[in-house]
């Protein structure tokens, strides 16, 4: 039986008075990929952002491999195994890519080298020495999410990763994930694009009013698309 990564129960977050979930329950097990869907507002970002304690209050529930985080620091709770990639990725103007690449702290053994990095982006390796912020949108992104792989965190929150990007790079990333889930990695992954999370998760989880309303597996894919119309639009 596989082991749960990590659990969600009733949880409730807000930024300032805006009270933004209303109750999240999901569990996400060891080595498995989930979707979050739902349109904008829904409160899929807000979701990964309680889970690592960057909203500005949560209370219920989040467990990770049994730990109770809801009253930890976000820095306690990266070093339980989780690395977070956010939409506006975060990279440093005044770094080089490498030393963006380099910047966050190992959390735990068996993280990537540099080497196994420049091996799974060949174009991070040709930008090495190149300001941050003058790589392009593509090459952004995969430092935002090989940046995390350094780390030794073994589950993944990955925020739209495939957003406003060429069709090469996002089939690129789509490979990058399906190899991070053969080598055992879990992963959380947000996405407005569903034609990107949809050969890749193993569960779909809709959200709407931040709360899931629906979820169902790859296997039961096909039987809801007509709702995943009706949910998203697509």
């Amino acid at each position: 039986m596989a082991q749960r990564f990590l659990e969600v129960r009733d949880l409730h977050a807000w930024y300032g008075e805006s009270h933004v979930l209303h109750g999240v329950d999901f569990h996400v097990d060891e080595g498995e990929v989930v979707s979050l869907l739902g349109r904008n507002g829904a409160g899929r970002t807000s979701t990964l952002r309680a889970i690592m304690g960057l909203t500005g209050s949560r209370r219920g529930s989040v467990r990770v491999r049994g730990t109770e985080t809801i009253e930890l620091p976000t820095h306690r709770i990266a070093r339980l195994g989780i690395g977070y990639c956010p939409e506006e990725r975060g990279i440093f103007s005044s770094l080089s890519a490498e030393e963006n690449l380099l910047l966050p702290p190992r959390l735990s053994a068996g993280g990537m080298d540099v080497q196994q990095i420049y091996a799974m982006f060949p174009n991070l390796r040709e930008r090495a020495g190149s300001q941050g912020t003058r790589l392009s949108g593509g090459e952004q992104q995969m430092l935002a999410v090989a940046r995390i792989l350094r780390t030794g965190a073994r589950l993944l929150l990955l925020d739209e990763i495939s957003e406003g990007l060429a069709p090469v790079i996002v089939q690129k990333l789509a490979e990058t994930v399906a190899t991070l889930r053969r080598q055992g990695y879990t992963v959380v992954m947000v996405e407005q694009n569903f034609r990107f999370a949809a050969p890749l998760a193993d569960r779909f989880l809709v959200m709407e009013h931040g709360r899931i309303i629906q979820q169902f597996t790859q296997a039961e894919l096909p039987a809801h698309i007509g709702q995943l119309h009706e949910y998203l639009g697509v």
